[in-house]
C-alpha cells in the first residue's frame, strides 16, 4: 500500500450493484461472520463492516459482524432500486437495477440506526440521506456515534464541509457543547434552558 498508514478497513457486504451475489452476502448472518473472519486473518486494523438494509433483521446481521471481530458498522448502505427510461421501456442502470440513496431514504436509515444500535456494543456509523447538520443530529440522536456522507458530495462538492461548518452554531441551538452530547438520546428529555 505504498506505506500509507491505515486507520481500519471498511468491508463493504452489501453492494447492491455487484453482480454474482454480492447483495446476498449481508443478508447472512453466518456468510457475514465468515467474510469478517476471513479478513481478519490478513489485518490487525480495525474493520468497520458496512451492511445492507435489504434484511428482515439489521440487528442480527450487525451481531454476527460484531462477535466475527467487527470494530464498528456502517448501517446502511443504499437500498436496492430501479429507474426505468419510459421511452425505451428498459432499465436506466446497466446492470438492471442499483442502489437507491438520498434524502429519500434518511427515514428508514434512522430506523436502521437505532435498531442496530439497539443490538451490539461497537460503535454504528450511520449514513443514508445526509444532506445538512441537522440530519447528522438525527442520526446522531437515534445513536450513530459517527456518520457518512456520500450522495449529498455528488451534486454538491462542498457538501461536507458545509455541514460541518454548521454543525457548532446547530450545538447552540440544540443547547449542547459538542455534537456527540446527542449520541443515543432519542426519547430523552430536553434539559431546561430556564427563563431568561
Amino acid at each position: 500500500m505504498g506505506g500509507e498508514d491505515v486507520a481500519a478497513f471498511e468491508v463493504n457486504v452489501s453492494c447492491p450493484n455487484l453482480e454474482h451475489g454480492g447483495l446476498a452476502i449481508g443478508t447472512s448472518p453466518q456468510r457475514v461472520a465468515e467474510v469478517v473472519t476471513g479478513i481478519r486473518k490478513f489485518t490487525n486494523r480495525p474493520l468497520f463492516v458496512k451492511l445492507t438494509p435489504t434484511v428482515s433483521s439489521i440487528g442480527e446481521i450487525a451481531k454476527a459482524a460484531e462477535d466475527a471481530g467487527a470494530k464498528a458498522v456502517t448501517v446502511s448502505n443504499s437500498f436496492s432500486g430501479l429507474a426505468v427510461n419510459i421511452f425505451k421501456r428498459t432499465s436506466v442502470l446497466g446492470s438492471g437495477a442499483g442502489g437507491y440513496t438520498g434524502p429519500a431514504v434518511k427515514p428508514l436509515a434512522l430506523k436502521l440506526v437505532r435498531d442496530a444500535v439497539q443490538a451490539v456494543s461497537i460503535p454504528v456509523i450511520g449514513c443514508g440521506g445526509i444532506t445538512t447538520a441537522e440530519d447528522v443530529a438525527e442520526f446522531m440522536i437515534a445513536g450513530a456515534t459517527a456518520v457518512q456522507i456520500g450522495t449529498a458530495t455528488f451534486t454538491r462538492p462542498t457538501a461536507m464541509s458545509e455541514i460541518i461548518a454548521d454543525l457548532e452554531p446547530l450545538c447552540h441551538r440544540l443547547n449542547v457543547s459538542k455534537i456527540s452530547d446527542l449520541i443515543g438520546t432519542l426519547d430523552t428529555p430536553i434539559p431546561s434552558r430556564g427563563l431568561s
